[in-house]
């Protein structure tokens, strides 16, 4: 029987490298936005999330302020956790060193810099984003 994660738990898979799912509402007459995304998580802390400033998600998440994001282990055994989060903080150019760390998580140390380098000079933003609730599930028991 899947059971739900501890709060330990939850916050250590969040805090692994994991490629999330990004969900806001539109208010364009259009299905809500999900998108696959980099984050970073420091368990107890807030996610934060880089994109371009002028793309559509960012647009959605300005207006909505408020996001769920999915991250999920697609291999035996399955996992996941949810989060519904408040935007707390919205930051227009986003740090060079919150780039950096983003890509670096994802790329390594030389990759996630020549990432970020790319990146200089384009408009990006980074959301901070407080979870407000959890939702968990370890299939691990069942294998």
């Amino acid at each position: 029987m899947p059971k739900p994660f501890t709060e330990a738990e939850r916050q250590e898979f969040l805090a692994g490298k994991h490629i999330a799912v990004l969900s806001v509402a539109a208010t364009d007459g259009r299905p809500p936005a999900s998108v696959p995304i980099w984050y970073d998580y420091v368990p107890g802390g807030d996610i934060r999330i880089n994109t371009g400033a002028n793309r559509r998600k960012a647009r959605l998440i300005q207006e909505a302020g408020v996001v769920t994001l999915v991250v999920q282990r697609e291999e035996l055994p399955y996992q996941y956790v949810i989060v519904e989060g408040t935007v707390v903080d919205a930051e227009t150019p986003s740090p060079r060193a919150a780039r950096e760390a983003i890509a670096v998580r994802y790329l390594g140390l030389e990759g996630g810099r020549a990432f970020a380098d790319q990146m200089d000079g384009t408009q990006s933003v980074l959301f901070t984003i407080r979870p407000d609730r959890w939702i968990s599930q370890d299939y691990s028991s069942d294998f």
